[in-house]
C-alpha cells in the first residue's frame, strides 16, 4: 500500500523526501506545537500506549518514526536496558539528542536517520516495536509493517499510535472543523510551513484507520491484532503480536 499524500504537491520528490523535508523544516516548533494544538492530550496517549507493553517487560525497544524521541522517553517506565529510535528527519533526530542528553539518557536511548522501509536491524532483535504518528507518514504501509515484524523477536508486540477520525455527533463535527479550519492555520504561523499542517489532516483522512489497519497487521504476519479508540476516536492505540 503505497501513500499518495504529499507535503508538497507542486514538488516532483517521492514522499519519503517530502515527508523528511517537511519535518526537517517544522523541527524546532514540532515539540511545542504537538502539545499546543493537542492540548495536551498527546502525552496521556502516549502513556496509555506503553502501559500495554509492561506484561512483556521488554528490554530493547525500536521506536520507528521516533521524531524527537517522546514515545522513546516514555517507553522508558518500563525499565528497558536500550531504545533505539529512528527517523528520516535529521533535523527532528538533532532535537531529540539535544532532549535526551540534557535529561542524561544517552546510555539508554540510542537515536539514528533510518528508514521504516529498510530497517538495518538483524531478525528478531528487539522485544518490542512502537511508533507514534508515524505510520500514516510512511511511503508504503505495508513494506514498512512487515520491516518491523522482522526485526521483532517471536513473541514480541508492536504497540502503533495513530489519529483516527471520529464518527459520533456532535464531536465529529467539531472535530472536523477545528482539524481543517484552525489547526492548520495555527501551524502555518508558528511553524512558517505552508504545506505541513495541511497535510496533517489530509493525511489523517486517508489513512486506513481501524479495521482498515488491522486488515494490513493481519496481512504483515501480525497475530492477536486489537484497535483501541482513545478520546472520543480521534486517537487508536494498534497491537499486534508476532
Amino acid at each position: 500500500m503505497t501513500g499518495e499524500i504529499k507535503p508538497y504537491k507542486e514538488e516532483k520528490l517521492g514522499k519519503k523526501a517530502q515527508v523528511a523535508k517537511m519535518f526537517d523544516n517544522i523541527s524546532r516548533q514540532y515539540d511545542f506545537l504537538n502539545h499546543l494544538l493537542s492540548l495536551g492530550i498527546d502525552i496521556r496517549w502516549r502513556k496509555k500506549a506503553i502501559k500495554l507493553l509492561r506484561p512483556l517487560k521488554p528490554e530493547i525497544i525500536l521506536d520507528v518514526a521516533t521524531g524527537t524521541g517522546d514515545f522513546a522517553i516514555q517507553a522508558l517506565s518500563l525499565n528497558p536496558e536500550k531504545v533505539i529510535g529512528v527517523d528520516i528527519s535529521e533535523g527532528m533526530l538533532e532535537i531529540g539528542r539535544k532532549k535526551i542528553k540534557s535529561k542524561g539518557l544517552e546510555d539508554i536511548i540510542i537515536l539514528e536517520q533510518g528508514d521504516s522501509e529498510n530497517l538495518r536491524f538483524k531478525d528478531n532483535m528487539f522485544d518490542a516495536v512502537i511508533v507514534a504518528f508515524g505510520v500514516r507518514n510512511f511511503e508504503d504501509i505495508e513494506n514498512g509493517l512487515v520491516n518491523m515484524h522482522r526485526v521483532l523477536r517471536k513473541g514480541g508486540k508492536l504497540v502503533v499510535l495513530e489519529f483516527s477520525k471520529p464518527t459520533g455527533f456532535p464531536f465529529k463535527q467539531l472535530y472536523n472543523f477545528y482539524f481543517k479550519a484552525i489547526l492548520p492555520k495555527i501551524g502555518k504561523v508558528i511553524s512558517k510551513d505552508n504545506s505541513a499542517y495541511s497535510y496533517l489532516p489530509e493525511s489523517v483522512q486517508a489513512f486506513p484507520e481501524g479495521p482498515g489497519f488491522l486488515k494490513i497487521l493481519d496481512k504483515t504476519g501480525f497475530k492477536q491484532t486489537e484497535c483501541i479508540p482513545l478520546t472520543f476516536g480521534i486517537c487508536s492505540i494498534y497491537t499486534g503480536t508476532k
